[in-house]
């Protein structure tokens, strides 16, 4: 990725911290980090370091086995059964055992992003998903026009990431204010005419400022409220 785009893309863990919510969060599999350390592996082994690469797995793979074996004929001599059937059962445990806690733990993130989700926040997970595919197309791209297609050059290319980091600043300072106004629904909710008046301040100020870009971003934070008033009058109609 060019030194242009570094840094634009909103993280998982930006946006995590922007909405205090772990939204997006994916379930980890326990298989995908062992596949990426098989791949590693592999690599190595095709590489000039092969040879090296193969003893040291080979001893470091020995050495553990012998050590299991050491253990269980002095700690559990009860059991019958050879220690590599012992070894391959509770290793299939332990990735079930923990497999499942992993999954017990995203449910519970899952519901908690469920919980809390309005409109608002729905629509501003959306415009990141677009924000960041839109970084990753043109990195693409920059990818595609090194190997030699020159075609592919995206004219007036700092216009372009100028805009981008213009939104990205949209984006975060929409984010923000829609967690202050989702954590403070309580307070607003027994105060409507304090809010509705802010409301209308609000208001006055895009119109006076509607040709300006603070007039702009300011429109976009009123959207922003308007909708979280909608959903907090939809939660007080249900009580």
């Amino acid at each position: 990725m060019r030194d242009d785009l570094q840094g634009l893309e909103i993280s998982q863990d930006e946006l995590q911290k922007l909405t205090n919510l772990p939204v997006n969060d994916q379930l980890l599999i326990i298989t995908n980090p062992l596949q990426k350390l098989a791949k590693l592996y592999i690599q190595k082994i095709k590489s000039s370091e092969g040879a090296t690469v193969i003893f040291i797995g080979f001893a470091t793979f020995v050495f553990g086995y012998i050590l299991f074996d050491i253990i269980i004929k002095i700690f559990l001599s009860w059991i019958t059964i050879p220690s590599w059937i012992v070894l391959i059962i509770l290793g299939l445990w332990i990735g079930g055992l923990t497999q499942t806690i992993l999954y017990l733990i995203w449910r519970r993130k899952s519901k908690v992003v469920k919980i809390n989700m309005t409109n608002s926040l729905q629509i501003l997970l959306t415009d990141v998903e677009r924000y960041n595919t839109v970084i990753r197309a043109i990195d693409i791209n920059d990818q595609i026009e090194e190997a030699g297609n020159p075609e592919v050059l995206i004219k007036e290319r700092e216009n372009v990431v100028a805009a981008l980091k213009l939104t990205k600043a949209d984006l975060i300072r929409a984010l923000k204010t829609e967690k202050i106004l989702r954590e403070n629904k309580s307070f607003i909710l027994s105060n409507t005419e304090l809010f509705v008046n802010n409301l209308a301040t609000l208001t006055a100020m895009q119109v006076n400022e509607q040709a300006t870009e603070h007039g702009r971003l300011l429109n976009e934070a009123l959207q922003i409220a308007l909708d979280v008033q909608h959903e907090m009058k939809r939660l007080q109609t249900q009580r």
